[in-house]
């Protein structure tokens, strides 16, 4: 029962601060005075055909244990990325994803299998101690996964998590 709480009280508190670390930062430009309303791209299936606009950002946010510092790294839609002590050595690096990685990261981004991927649906619950846990914040909602023996990490959620982890300084695992 306390192991079950203090999953919940971790799930909680990581979902909080993601909440409230992202409710109003938008660290490439001030959505707020933008004269484009955030809205769905047009590319989204349904919506007129193939994935065709690129206009979803994505923030990995990591955290070793309950007590390890928050890794942040955010990525625009335009590629670039600002990571925040991603390889947990409290340094602020930024970058710029090649054409093909933000292609690439803006038609997973739209993919609609990425709604059944998120932790509502998955009904997803930390089960390690100790144990990197990597959470994406989409449009679609957050998704998390540990790097724990035995997980299985959401297949969408996987290939954006290896695109970021292979293209930054973020890490897909504890070095």
């Amino acid at each position: 029962m306390i192991a079950l709480s203090w999953s919940r009280l971790a799930s909680l508190s990581i979902t909080t601060l993601l909440a409230v670390a992202l409710s109003g930062c938008a660290p490439f430009g001030d959505q707020a005075g933008s004269a484009e309303p955030n809205t769905p791209p047009d590319g989204l299936p349904g919506a007129g055909g193939a994935v065709t606009t690129g206009s979803e950002r994505v923030s990995l946010l990591q955290k070793v244990g309950t007590d390890g510092p928050l890794r942040t790294l955010n990525v625009a839609p335009d590629g670039r990325w600002e990571c925040i002590d991603c390889a947990g050595d409290g340094v602020t690096s930024t970058g710029t994803l090649s054409d093909e990685h933000r292609e690439r990261l803006q038609q997973l981004l739209v993919d609609p299998a990425l709604a059944k991927e998120t932790d509502e649906a998955r009904g997803y619950r930390t089960a390690c101690i100790g144990a990197l846990t990597s959470s994406l914040l989409t449009v679609a909602g957050l998704i998390s996964s540990q790097d724990c023996p035995g997980e299985v990490r959401p297949p969408v959620a996987e290939e954006i998590l290896l695109l970021l982890t292979q293209n930054t300084p973020a890490e897909l695992t504890l070095s």
